[in-house]
């Protein structure tokens, strides 16, 4: 048996894995194009070999759009127990990854129960655990700390680590010149640049980034460059400071791939929806086809409790013109932890979203179940129109609680009903309406 090191280095080498074959079934493609895909780095598969429960998932605008799920206890919300019924809730949906944003507590082992329980993909943010794993200030922490935290992860087992790996001490000057006007909204890429402003030194996922590369190689963890200067409201978008940055997350993607490292790509944030179409395309020029990690985007910001629904928005419009992970957005985005409630609404509007670019992408049996529906609809079928919901539960619910006095309608329409009138009158029968 032939070994390699990562995904990307059996896939150059022309060796097709386990995980290269079972992403192959769920994407109706045969083995040998994921694997010139990996090779090439359009695809990733994010699977550490310490995550042994993995059930592998491929990332790539080509293959269906996944969702990633943010989790984790903070100072506010400490409770470890609300967090795993957040998980097994949205893996029961069809989440394809969780990150776990834990910034309160000892955080290790709830990431390694992630990785030993949870079948999908398990990504961190290793710079938020670096404070609460040495239990120090942020001035205090050295480069050698921030990188030590990016092993401790990756022999934890997580499936990709966002580093904000695109921010340096030009990126200083930036933000004070062009004054934006929420300045920097990404949680790790603040503290980067706070650390980087406190210490005079450059940022350590920028500097020892080749060191960083051979934790990640030796563990098959797959970077997710993050966005530190993603916008944070419509004004920012598209600006200096977030191209900027994007041009130095491309020229990182081409020394990861070096190394044999897969990558994803992190993107905007906030933006207008005329400009989405075009930051995604830019994106695949300036990154040469790394998959696109967007959260949101967001295209209001206005709407307060319901940012699930201005993400999913955003989100279709962005998958449909090549972003290949969705990040979910809650209601509770900019105003709270969210709940498990939160955690449903915002994983089905994402799953909303994510489907209806895959139909608009044309991903092989994307629309298979809509053309179900479609059917179970004509023929008044209820049992199959669960079948083929994205959410029966809450369907049957609604149905259920205003149920009809005839079953061939709704208490919306009840004899007036369109499907009705056109099924009798086609089959020759008797229209009765009173």
């Amino acid at each position: 048996m032939k070994n390699y090191a990562t995904q990307m280095d059996a896939a150059k080498q022309g060796i097709i894995t386990k995980e290269m074959e079972i992403v192959a079934k769920k994407e109706f493609r045969s083995a040998q194009e994921i694997c010139d895909l990996v090779a090439k780095g359009q695809v990733a598969i994010c699977a550490n070999k310490m995550h042994k429960c993995l059930d592998a998932q491929g990332v790539g605008s080509m293959l269906k759009t996944k969702i990633n799920v943010n989790l984790g206890v903070s100072r506010d919300c400490k409770d470890y127990d609300v967090e795993m019924q957040k998980v097994l809730t949205a893996v029961d949906m069809g989440a394809d990854a969780i990150m776990d944003l834990s910034s309160h507590g000892n955080t290790q082992p709830f990431r390694q129960k992630l990785v030993s329980e949870c079948p999908a993909m398990i990504g961190t943010v290793p710079v938020y655990d670096a404070v609460i794993h040495y239990q120090r200030d942020l001035a205090t922490l050295s480069a050698k700390d921030f990188v030590d935290v990016v092993r401790l992860h990756a022999q934890d087992g997580v499936d990709f680590v966002t580093l904000h790996c695109g921010i340096t001490r030009k990126t200083i000057e930036q933000i004070k010149k062009h004054k934006r006007k929420m300045n920097i909204v990404s949680r790790g890429g603040s503290l980067v640049f706070a650390w980087m402003s406190m210490t005079g030194q450059e940022n350590p996922f920028y500097e020892y980034f080749d060191e960083i590369l051979d934790i990640c190689r030796e563990y098959d963890v797959t970077i997710s460059l993050g966005d530190a200067c993603r916008p944070g409201c419509l004004a920012d978008a598209s600006d200096v400071c977030q191209i900027e940055e994007l041009v130095r997350l491309g020229e990182l993607t081409k020394r990861a791939w070096a190394k044999d490292v897969q990558v994803m790509v992190e993107g905007p944030g906030h933006m207008p929806m005329d400009q989405i179409a075009a930051n995604m395309k830019i994106q695949q020029t300036i990154c040469m086809g790394a998959p696109f990690y967007v959260l949101g985007p967001i295209v209001t910001d206005i709407a307060p409790g319901y940012d699930h629904i201005t993400s999913a928005i955003g989100g279709a419009i962005a998958a449909a013109n090549g972003a290949a992970f969705l990040c979910y957005v809650t209601p509770a985005e900019h105003l709270a932890l969210p709940n498990v409630n939160d955690v449903k609404q915002g994983i089905i509007a994402s799953k909303i979203a994510a489907h209806a670019a895959d139909i608009a992408k044309k991903i092989p049996h994307a629309r298979d179940f809509d053309d179900q529906m479609a059917d179970a609809r004509r023929t008044f079928d209820w049992q199959k129109q669960w079948q083929c919901a994205i959410d029966p539960a809450t369907a049957k619910a609604i149905r259920d609680s205003r149920a009809p006095e005839h079953d061939d309608s709704c208490s919306m329409c009840g004899k007036f009903c369109a499907v009705r009138s056109m099924n009798k009158a086609l089959n020759g029968e008797y229209i009765d309406i009173l």
